[in-house]
């Protein structure tokens, strides 16, 4: 099983830090240990939420500027994460499970028609333009109260939703949503920790190989072509959405 989980959490934090999607191998592979839904949901975000810690870690370089935007959104997520693991504990958890699947293909739909945007990396700051302001705000609450219920490809709609209203490059991007949905994580994880059943035996092995895959994410990300990599997330996203689809209707 230790090996199951570790080389399961390096794959997902790879993916998580690339993509957002984390627990397209994370959660299955907890269910396959043996966990039940609800303690494999748990364990995932506390897992999750200590990997964050290594991606944003690995992520400096490409956050340069991006401090106020993160310190403005990151308060929404932190609000965010807490209800949405408030809402785990005291209600089914099957509540999004199908909803999820057509918000998934729709954000992936997104990054394959993507958007022009600058790639170079400067010093400026990044700014959600006030037009659009109540929205986003609006979007990255739900995308985090939905991070910290469940998680499965919160991070492809962060992503999806970031991309779209900010003029930065999708390397720039990628860091800010690896922070935003680590700080709606850690804040989930620590209600988890108190009173969710998290399966410590399971969380070690998942943790290691999550710092391990969330580490060599970022640079993997700056060395691939950006277009490639948005159209491999939308790609992946798309099959996703197909399996979570699956899950809820079958």
């Amino acid at each position: 099983m230790f090996a199951l989980l570790a080389g399961a959490g390096i794959a997902a934090g790879l993916t998580g830090s690339i993509a957002g999607l984390a627990s397209l191998f994370s959660y299955p592979a907890l269910l396959a240990a043996g966990l039940p839904a609800t303690a494999a949901n748990v364990t995932n975000t506390v897992s999750l939420a200590v990997g964050s810690l290594s991606t944003i870690t690995s992520s400096r370089p490409d956050l340069v500027g991006q401090s106020g935007i993160a310190r403005q959104l990151g308060l929404i997520c932190a609000a965010g994460g807490a209800a949405g693991a408030g809402l785990l504990l005291v209600t089914p958890s099957g509540v999004f499970a199908r909803i999820v699947p057509f918000l998934v293909a729709a954000a992936s739909v997104l990054m394959l028609l993507g958007r022009r945007a600058p790639v170079a990396m400067g010093e400026r700051h990044a700014e959600v333009p006030r037009r659009r302001r109540p929205g986003v705000l609006v979007g990255v609450l739900a995308v985090s109260v939905y991070g910290g219920y469940f998680g499965a490809a919160a991070g492809v709609l962060m992503l999806a939703l970031l991309l779209h209203v900010l003029p930065e490059s999708l390397i720039r991007v990628n860091a800010l949503k690896n922070v935003l949905l680590g700080l709606a994580n850690v804040i989930a994880a620590v209600g988890f920790a108190v009173f969710g059943p998290v399966s410590w035996l399971a969380a070690v092995p998942l943790t290691i190989g999550l710092l391990l895959g969330s580490w060599f994410g970022p640079p993997v990300v700056r060395k691939l072509p950006a277009n490639l990599l948005r159209i491999g997330i939308g790609v992946a996203g798309l099959g996703l959405a197909g399996k979570l689809a699956v899950d809820a209707f079958c």
